[in-house]
């Protein structure tokens, strides 16, 4: 009996869990194809995990160690699910499809002046300075810009305030596009204001994050202790919250500590609502309202504004999509079409169950879908779909498809280290798509 053939749609944390799991938790031998639209694997890890937490992206080398020692496992990266393969074609070809592709688009406020040049969405920043291929070298401009504004409470908010506040040489320490780091380094932010709707009891990036931020040595955070006199609900939280409470504590740290003249500041205002943002053409202000007084209103002058307030998965033509949610509907990671469950296409990570969690979450949810995915092949017994890894190779190179497997990556990032060692940083990645091609190129020419 051939072994089942599974295709996995995305190499983030998620489909690298997936991938990992199918071939570890089966009692017979699997081949998996994992593709990612990206000529690079590693999603997230790669491009959302901020360059100054090379601890939490060091998971990569772990799932490089998969890809790289289990047999049966491919990757194939610059395949893009929808445009160069239908989903009609994989069910043809694999015995199960597992889409791991996560939550690329982003949540809007939905509030007057949100098409000005200045307001983005945090993503958009984050895929910017981690040299996305997606994002253009020159999609943000520090120089000129005075204050800073993030909106939202969560750790991507964190990350964009601590970014927008360090010094060059932190930033060449990281895997940052040297002209990403040349562009901090003419910025002239020297006040970022994080802005939460809710009190700061209800704050969702985590006491950690939080002191990490206290200990960047270019800026002072800023927290007005009255902000941090709380009414009946919060105080009710954080009597049920220990991760809360901790939080709240050093809140109350920070406040106390005040200002240590450092040439920067990160501020934090709670309890305030975004009304309108304000401008010609360009950012200039942005109107507030208290969110427990909406009466109350105030406009804060700003030159660049990022909304923080979540993540939203994107649809593949025919897959089914809850637009509410941004997350594709399923039971026991199964897909489901209305109340019928679609047959061997299943779900994992952030499409499957919203954006949240951290990086080893995606562990547990992967395996509740590798369970269910396994059932179901032990319940089709001797019956294959699978038709060879030749004939999706032939597809894609009929449709000239630049497939990227695991030699080709391991390309682009030895011109990645290289490009780093010739400015004495220890790598520096590779922007564009075209970019990584050439380097990939150079493998396929020797």
């Amino acid at each position: 009996m051939p072994a089942p053939r599974i295709a996995v749609v995305g190499s983030g944390p998620s489909g690298a869990y997936a991938a990992q799991l199918l071939t570890e938790e089966s009692e017979s031998a699997v081949e998996v194809d994992v593709f990612d639209r990206l000529p690079t694997p590693f999603g997230l890890v790669r491009y959302g995990v901020a360059p100054d937490h090379p601890r939490v992206k060091s998971i990569t080398t772990s799932f490089a160690e998969v890809f790289e020692e289990t047999p049966g496992l491919r990757f194939l990266g610059n395949v893009q699910i929808g445009r160069d393969l239908r989903i009609e074609e994989l069910r043809a070809h694999y015995d199960a499809i597992v889409f791991a592709h996560g939550a690329p688009l982003d949540r809007s406020l939905g509030i007057p002046g949100e098409h000005l040049h200045g307001v983005d969405a945090v993503r958009d920043f984050v895929s910017w300075y981690q040299g996305h291929p997606d994002q253009s070298v020159d999609a943000f401009a520090l120089a000129g810009a005075n204050r800073a504004v993030v909106i939202g409470l969560g750790n991507v908010a964190l990350d964009a305030a601590r970014m927008l506040v360090r010094e060059t040489d932190d930033l060449r320490r990281t895997d940052i596009p040297e002209h990403i780091v040349e562009a901090f380094a003419a910025s002239t932010i020297d006040e970022v204001v994080v802005i939460g709707r809710r009190g700061p009891a209800f704050a969702k990036f985590t006491n950690k994050e939080f002191i990490e931020l206290l200990e960047v040595e270019s800026a002072d955070v800023v927290i007005d202790p009255a902000d941090l006199e709380l009414d009946a609900e919060q105080q009710a939280h954080i009597d049920a919250d220990p991760a809360a409470r901790r939080l709240f504590a050093t809140f109350r740290k920070a406040a106390e500590r005040g200002r240590l003249g450092r040439p920067k500041t990160i501020r934090f205002v709670f309890d305030r609502t975004p009304l309108e943002f304000i401008g010609d053409a360009s950012l200039t202000g942005i109107r507030l309202a208290k969110t427990s007084d909406p009466s109350a209103t105030e406009v804060l002058d700003a030159d660049l504004a990022l909304r923080s307030v979540g993540y939203l998965g994107k649809p593949i033509d025919g897959l089914p999509f809850d637009k509410r949610t941004g997350t594709v509907p399923h039971r026991d990671s199964r897909v489901l079409d209305g109340d019928a469950v679609v047959e061997r296409v299943y779900v994992t990570g952030w499409i499957k169950r919203g954006p949240n969690g951290v990086v080893g979450t995606n562990r547990k949810c992967a395996l509740e879908t590798v369970t269910s995915v396994l059932e179901d092949i032990a319940v089709v017994g001797d019956r294959s779909n699978a038709s060879g890894a030749d004939v999706i190779d032939a597809l894609l190179a009929e449709r000239g498809v630049e497939v990227i497997d695991w030699s080709a990556w391991r390309a682009i990032e030895a011109a990645e280290i290289a490009g780093g060692e010739a400015v004495g940083r220890e790598r520096i990645k590779l922007h564009s798509r075209d970019e990584m091609l050439r380097a990939a190129r150079v493998l396929a020419d020797a």
